[in-house]
Parts: C-alpha cells; sequence; structure tokens
C-alpha cells in the first residue's frame, strides 16, 4: 500500500534511508550518506504535502518525494518539454532487505499514475553518475538521459538528469 506520508513516519523513512545509504556505500556509491537525506528534508517533504510511504505488513519499507517544485540546479537542462506542469521525483528509496522484489516499480507506476491522472507533462528526475542500477532501471522505464548537473556537498561525481513525457 502507497499512502502519504505523516511526520509520524519520518523516524521509520530514516531506517530505510540509511539502511539504502549504508548500502549503497558498500558498493562504492558515495550518493547518500549520514547527512543526506535528512529528517528536516522529509519533514518539508511532508509540509509541502509531497512525501508518500510504501507500506508492507504495517511498516514503512520505502518512500518516495512527487514535488511540482524545479529545483534550481535543474535550470541548466534542456528538457524535452517547458518547465511548467512537471513533477520531480526525489528521494526514492526500498529498504535493502526488500529491493529486487518490484517495491521501487511500485513507487515509479504510482507517481507515473498519479502524474497521467492529474494532467502533468513528464517526470524529471536525477540519479547519481556513479549509481549505475539506478541508470539501468529508470532508462528501461523509458525515462531519456538529458545532462548532468552537481551537488558539491553529496559528491564530485555529476548527477544524471532524466525525464519522462507522459
Amino acid at each position: 500500500m502507497i499512502r502519504k506520508a505523516t511526520s509520524k513516519d519520518i523516524d521509520e523513512i530514516l531506517v530505510v534511508t540509511k539502511a539504502c545509504a549504508i548500502t549503497m556505500v558498500h558498493k562504492g556509491i558515495y550518493q547518500w550518506n549520514e547527512h543526506y537525506p535528512s529528517g528536516t528534508a522529509f519533514e518539508k517533504d511532508i509540509q509541502r504535502d509531497e512525501l508518500y510511504v510504501l507500506i508492507h505488513e504495517e511498516t514503512v519499507i520505502g518512500s518516495i518525494v512527487i514535488s511540482t517544485l524545479m529545483d534550481t540546479e535543474y535550470e541548466p537542462i534542456v528538457w524535452l518539454t517547458p518547465n511548467q506542469n512537471n513533477l520531480y521525483i526525489h528521494r526514492l528509496s526500498v529498504h535493502p532487505d526488500y529491493q529486487g522484489q518490484g517495491y521501487a516499480q511500485q513507487l515509479m507506476d504510482f507517481a507515473e499514475n498519479f502524474g497521467k491522472e492529474n494532467g502533468f507533462a513528464s517526470i524529471r528526475l536525477d540519479t547519481f553518475s556513479q549509481n549505475h542500477r539506478n541508470q539501468k532501471f529508470y532508462e528501461l522505464r523509458g525515462y531519456k538521459r538529458l545532462g548532468s548537473i552537481y551537488f558539491p556537498k553529496q559528491s564530485e561525481h555529476p548527477f544524471y538528469c532524466y525525464e519522462y513525457i507522459l
């Protein structure tokens, strides 16, 4: 089940994202760390009504942010659609114990259906250049890689921007 997150979910979401960060670091992927994503970021997502959780047997096992806000880092990218009426995916996570079972697909299906049902033109996102598994995941779903951006506080390596026309 996927539902809107509440502040009561933040501790469980952080358990998931911290486990994801540890797993990625063990694989040499330095995308998330002890500072990101943070409880403060998730609280802001809840205040904007953009954070959703994936529940399995009454436990939060994943989350996704579906936002209408375009980060300034995205401005240099030449997108496929005009910069209006777009959705942005952030902080998609599935606890490592549940990865490889289709839960990330469910979260993305949810986001894409949300976009279609609400008349959005496209979905945009970024993924870490060193996370080849994520790149393949999005490309197999039909997302087009359009350019690179940098988050210097996170990594010296770029993040690739993708867009999917709904």
